[in-house]
């Protein structure tokens, strides 16, 4: 079996892979695993620290020979406003409830949840079932190579899944729900 120490970031890359691996995004957040490729065969991923992978990231086996990530299709709302100022009003509302979401000029893809759904139908947004890659911007504490923003060290009074707590404490850093 192959192993995995190192990768390299999507484009990096332009000999063709031997394979591919494909995640949905809450599967991509990775350190050490035994990764199925598509033809079957596994390899050892055994990282030094966890990496958040993209679509299009390569990973770099023993022999050289990369295999790339791809993003799996998953079950998403497509949410779009009336306006531009709308889309972001409805980022801010999806923002304020901690919710991975995916932003790009136009829409934002989230992942499937009615009473979320239901917010933003009241909000004015058109919300369509979509099934796609997901990709959700990184949170300000996370970067691409690392998970620089250690949870298992201090408490942060909530988990940062979903939720609509209005008054709760961030350990130290500042924000308010309105």
């Amino acid at each position: 079996m192959q192993h995995v120490h190192s990768y390299r970031p999507a484009g990096e890359v332009i000999d063709p892979p031997v394979d591919t691996v494909t995640l949905p995004h809450d599967l991509r957040h990775l350190r050490r695993k035994l990764l199925h490729l598509s033809n079957g065969d596994m390899v050892m991923l055994d990282l030094k620290e966890a990496v958040l992978f993209h679509d299009g990231d390569r990973l770099v086996l023993d022999n050289g020979d990369t295999v790339e990530v791809k993003a799996a299709a998953e079950k998403l709302f497509e949410v779009r406003g009336k306006s531009r100022l709308h889309l972001i009003e409805l980022a801010w509302h999806l923002g304020n409830r901690h919710l991975s979401a995916q932003i790009e000029e136009d829409r934002i893809l989230i992942l499937r949840d009615h009473v979320i759904r239901s917010m933003l139908q009241g909000l004015g947004a058109t919300v369509l079932d979509v099934e796609e890659a997901f990709q959700p911007a990184r949170g300000a504490y996370h970067s691409h190579g690392s998970h620089g923003h250690d949870h298992h060290n201090h408490d942060h009074g909530h988990d940062h899944h979903g939720h609509d707590h209005h008054g709760h404490d961030h350990g130290g850093h500042d924000h308010s729900h309105d």
